[in-house]
């Protein structure tokens, strides 16, 4: 039986096998538990607080707004630092954060501001750590099984994304919000204590950083790189997209469980542990597949899953239809991100891919602010279904348009390439 287990992971997990992956992975596990459940606190302590989905877009605004202005100027410090270090400072001003929302939930005075400040200062925090995590992942699992630790690592995400939603959700209507606050402060002492057992050595690249000229030379030097790869830039550009109208779960599912289907606390837990399952099976479905590399297929119907899924949850009404379509979306989520996460990674030069992976960061996650004010602006004005069913005929649409121009301008790259031979 162990002989089994142990070709088991050699053939679908090869990243597992890797000590220093397998250390940090784990570590991982614990401590995005504790992150989900932070998730699934702020978004119901916000509509506790106001009853507005509005101003629950404006926290997921604010909270991502560092990324969005911000993301591009964090890749030449990234390329430049010890990533571990790096990784171990911002996992530490996290829990100090996550202890301070717990505090303020706990004796009752939250107000809505607090929430503000709070949001603010870890979309900062989490400017460098997201990044700084995505590009350590080569260094910790190798390049030869890029993929499957990149895919493992969604899967990480997610199997989190399964069990804290549900536990935030059963905790909030048993004793209250802070306990998810609290658990999240001390479940980041898993990250922290993992990366003091990785001998990784500490590597440091990338253009020197000492003033504002460097810096920019910096960040040029990363968008001329990405500029030079038309793969590259037509994945960020469709990633782009779909995160600004598509991948807007933190405003879409809370307002759609309480408004249009009258769920509590727990209904929009599980409806988010429903999602959570579908990456789950999605990031492990990639992981299992990884040997056979990135696929330029999977991404473009993977987003157009995605939005296909949402579209038809905003035109229903059925709880376990809404849950069975967030675990659709959620899995053709997770093969986008995975899948296009893997390609510019192998396609990026080491020295680069600090300053290449803010750049997947601020296409996933900074446009946010903007995706968060579209739909809470369209729920206010309408309903959440409507914003639901909109956004993704809108992801719809641009991947098929995405799709149709990027195969046209290769055909016609190709009929030239053949005319002058």
């Amino acid at each position: 039986m162990p002989a089994l287990g142990l070709s088991l992971v050699d053939r679908y997990f090869p990243a597992l096998g890797r000590r220093n992956f397998r250390i940090f992975w784990l570590g991982q596990i614990v401590s995005l538990i504790g992150t989900w459940m932070q998730n699934i606190g702020q978004a119901w302590l916000v509509l506790e607080l106001t009853g507005s989905s509005a101003k629950l877009s404006v926290v997921n605004a604010v909270q991502f707004l560092p990324m969005l202005l911000l993301s591009v100027f964090a890749g030449p410090f990234i390329d430049r630092f010890p990533k571990r270090k790096t990784i171990i400072l911002t996992q530490s001003v996290l829990a100090i954060l996550a202890l301070a929302l717990a505090l303020i939930a706990w004796f009752h005075v939250a107000q809505y501001w607090m929430i503000l400040v709070l949001a603010f200062l870890l979309g900062i925090v989490t400017l460098v750590d997201n990044p700084t995590r995505q590009a350590y992942i080569m260094e910790l699992a190798g390049r030869d099984v890029l993929m499957n630790a990149v895919s493992l690592n969604s899967a990480a995400f997610n199997t989190a994304r399964v069990f804290g939603p549900a536990v935030a959700g059963v905790l909030i209507e048993a004793i209250g919000i802070a306990p998810c606050f609290f658990l999240n402060a001390v479940s980041f002492l898993a990250v922290i204590g993992a990366l003091l057992f990785v001998d990784v050595p500490d590597r440091r690249g990338g253009a020197p950083v000492g003033n504002m000229r460097e810096i920019l030379a910096s960040v040029r030097g990363g968008i001329d790189h990405v500029r030079k790869q038309r793969s590259m830039l037509t994945i960020l550009v469709l990633v782009g997209v779909l995160s600004t109208f598509v991948i807007n779960y933190n405003v879409f599912v809370p307002t759609f469980a309480k408004i249009n289907l009258g769920q509590g606390a727990a209904g929009y837990g599980f409806l988010m542990t429903a999602m959570g399952l579908g990456s789950l099976i999605g990031a492990l479905y990639q992981a299992a597949r990884s040997k056979a590399g990135p696929s330029d297929l999977r991404i473009w119907v993977s987003g157009a899953g995605m939005s296909a899924a949402i579209l038809v949850c905003g035109l229903q009404r059925s709880y376990i239809a809404s849950a069975i379509l967030f675990g659709i979306s959620g899995f053709f989520m997770i093969t986008l991100s995975t899948s296009a996460n893997t390609r510019i990674q192998l396609a990026s030069a080491d020295d680069f891919r600090g300053r290449v992976m803010s750049l997947w960061s601020w296409v996933l996650g900074g446009v946010t602010p903007i995706g968060a004010l579209w739909a809470g602006g369209v729920s206010e004005i309408s309903s959440p279904a409507l914003s639901m069913a909109v956004s993704g005929g809108i992801g719809l649409a641009f991947t098929g348009a995405l799709f149709f121009f990027t195969k046209k301008g290769r055909a016609g790259k190709a009929s030239a390439a053949s005319s002058g031979s």
